[in-house]
């Protein structure tokens, strides 16, 4: 394959690499919301972590399908080695492969794993066929003399993949039906597993085994539950040789579907449609480390097809729905993030025909001028308490007209556009609405956090910002800005002076209202809770310079931007918080309320990089390459840990800033590519 698409990371098989081997992840997923992912080692640490995690129908939404598996090599001299691992309850790991292991790389996307032992070389891979609920897991004997016996113990518990490790699991066993080398396992009210060993001379073995108290050690530092049981109904086995490679094929599709290609003819298919991702996107993104983020951003892009109704009923219309997971392993679709991501994701990656369909997804689902905030796990319906989403909105919807030129759109939309910007003027749900005083949008919901820095933990709103934020009001003027100029370029005057009267209160006002001289930076809020202005030094003030229409008066652009960088600035994106604020955390860590108190506190979060960059070049537009550096050294030191060729969700805000959170986040990976095509030499991007 492509060399410039590798990443590869070298193993010695030292004891002391161990640990980095159950901390390092990785990540595959099919199109449609369902994955496969763990740790480099095998030793599970996530209750999320599973071979097989399928998105079905609402109302089950996602499910753990094939937990583990544990791999064992008999050698022609009978002897025998096994691949994998897992972690017991009293802490101890019993090690399988970990000291075997050479090699752990991506190649296009793909893990592959490069075992050495006695002898024999042996590469596992995996891959899920797009737009297929299937995992493949490939073996391959490299060198040494075959065939070597290879057998696989399945181990499941078939659960809703965010439910706790001890929910559901029966008593004795699932209910087993095999045929003909083709095994299903039957749970309650899910569609069966099926599972297939394509090879020479293969065969499946029943030998029930439960295994007990396995410890899942990041749900235990998170403050979950962090044992669990597995129940294994036997094993396949299927001899390796040179010249016949064996797979091991699990899925919940028909068997005419799982079996219509052949292993090999699925691989290629899948290595052909990442070229072709590959070719679709920017002239920029053809080389270099963002290649991979290429890839990256390909597994966030979803066809909801849980959600039948909504599917249906857009696909009579002859659309198409797609949405965005925003992180995974645990979010679902949600608004904002969509919005933020929009552009990264899919339409300088050259997909502009998702790009159209996640937005009228989305404007299909508007209600009182609100796009949704989130979609909750298996449900159809969306939540909508959100005062930024929807303002964004109009951000996506511009970039995607600009850069496809595809004006239909906006007729299209214009009586919801509309509609939006009347319940932003006379008020909406949450306590949104303009003030007739000063035309700034104000929000405010006890019961919620409504900007994007919403950490909330039962009736706790951690960062509320009722008021008047800045953030949200930097999108207000510009949303005014956007929709004035559409009605004037196709001639619909009829909102136009109404529009720009409005936008020109809106900026007069904030720039009176927002800046704050005795800090030569901006108020988070205006207006607060309390009455006041909050002068805490947070990243929301950038979005003043950043977006395509900046509100913020140009004469102090260079003040807060250098405010910004020398408290807020780090390695791998941006604080939410000064450090010299009282309520500043450092560390994201421990129980559920803990971290809680320190997402928006001061924990990074790289996907302010974008802001951070855009308004860079505003104020130093000659300097391109030193913006370049720096996401050049991101990546540099990113992209080899955590999830390996993706960016995580969240940073800590000090010392080795140890990714934390999601370890893959759409709009991480979104922003970063985005402002990587921005600051290449070649790029004529705005």
């Amino acid at each position: 394959m492509n060399n410039d698409l590798v990443i590869r990371t070298q193993w010695t098989g030292d004891p002391a690499e161990q640990e980095a081997l159950i901390k390092h992840e990785w990540l595959v997923t099919n199109g449609l919301g369902s994955y496969a992912t763990g740790t480099l080692s095998g030793v599970p640490t996530r209750r999320f972590h599973s071979f097989l995690t399928v998105a079905h129908p609402d109302p089950l939404g996602r499910y753990a399908m094939l937990n583990q598996l544990s791999e064992l090599v008999r050698f022609p001299d009978g002897s025998v080695q096994k691949i994998g691992g897992i972690e017991s309850a009293d802490g101890t790991l019993e090690l399988y492969g970990m000291s075997s292991l050479r090699e752990f790389r991506l190649d296009y996307g793909v893990p592959v794993w490069r075992y050495e032992l006695q002898n024999h070389v042996i590469e596992k891979w995996i891959l899920m066929p797009y737009m297929s609920n299937t995992v493949h897991i490939g073996y391959r004997l490299v060198s040494g003399k075959g065939p070597v016996r290879l057998k696989i113990r399945v181990a499941v518990h078939f659960r809703p993949h965010n439910a706790a490790l001890d929910e559901g699991l029966p008593a004795t066993s699932y209910d087993l039906q095999a045929s003909d080398g083709r095994l299903e396992i039957h749970g309650l009210s899910i569609p069966p597993l099926r599972l297939f060993m394509d090879g020479d001379s293969p065969a499946f073995t029943i030998e029930t085994k439960r295994f007990t108290d396995i410890l899942y050690r990041i749900e235990k530092q998170r403050g979950y539950g962090a044992e669990g049981d597995l129940w294994s109904p036997g094993y396949f086995r299927v001899d390796l040789s040179p010249s016949k490679d064996a797979t091991f094929i699990a899925s919940t599709e028909n068997w005419e579907s799982v079996l219509a290609l052949s292993p090999a003819e699925v691989f290629q298919a899948e290595i052909e449609r990442r070229q072709r991702l590959m070719s679709a996107a920017r002239p920029e993104l053809h080389q270099g480390m963002a290649q991979q983020l290429v890839l990256a951003a390909d597994q966030f892009i979803v066809a909801p097809t849980k959600r039948v109704v909504e599917t249906t009923r857009i696909r009579a219309t002859g659309g198409d729905v797609r949405t965005v997971i925003a992180g995974y392993h645990w979010f679902t679709d949600w608004g904002r993030d969509t919005m933020i991501s929009l552009e990264g994701l899919a339409l300088i990656a050259g997909r502009h025909v998702e790009a159209g369909h996640i937005l009228r997804t989305f404007a299909y689902h508007l209600r009182d001028g609100l796009i949704p905030n989130m979609f909750p796990e298996g449900e159809s319906e969306g939540v909508y308490y959100t005062a930024d989403a929807t303002l964004w909105f109009f951000h996506a919807l511009d970039r995607y007209i600009e850069i496809t030129g595809d004006r239909a759109i906006f007729k299209e939309l214009l009586p919801k556009l509309l509609d939006i910007v009347d319940h932003h003027v006379e008020g909406t749900r949450f306590g949104i609405h303009c003030d007739a005083d000063d035309s700034l949008l104000v929000q405010g919901d006890p019961r919620y956090a409504l900007t994007w820095m919403d950490a909330k933990l039962d009736d706790w709103v951690v960062t509320p910002r009722r008021g008047k934020a800045v953030e949200i009001n930097a999108l207000w003027y510009n949303a005014l800005r956007i929709m004035e100029k559409w009605l004037t370029e196709e001639n619909l005057n009829t909102h136009v002076g109404e529009i720009a009267k409005l936008a020109d209160k809106t900026r007069l006002s904030f720039n009176q209202r927002f800046w704050n001289a005795k800090t030569g930076q901006l108020f988070d809020i205006v207006d607060g809770e309390d009455g006041k202005n909050d002068p805490a030094c947070r990243p929301n003030q950038l979005f003043s310079i950043s977006l395509c229409h900046p509100v913020l008066d140009q004469q102090y652009w260079q003040a807060v931007l250098q405010n910004v960088r020398d408290k807020l600035l780090t390695p791998v994106g941006l604080r939410t918080l000064s450090p010299d604020h009282p309520d500043y955390k450092a560390d994201y860590h421990g129980d559920l309320r803990t971290r809680d108190a320190a997402y928006h506190q001061g924990t990074v979060w790289p996907w302010l990089v974008g802001p951070y960059v855009d308004a860079w070049l505003r104020v130093y537009p000659e300097q391109r390459k030193d913006a370049r550096g720096y996401l050049k050294r991101l990546l540099e030191r990113h992209l080899h840990e955590a999830c390996i060729g993706s960016i995580s969700e969240i940073f800590d805000a000090e010392g080795s800033f140890t990714p934390r959170g999601c370890i893959a986040q759409a709009w991480s990976v979104a922003e970063i590519l985005r402002v990587w095509v921005k600051v290449s030499e070649d790029s004529n991007s705005r």
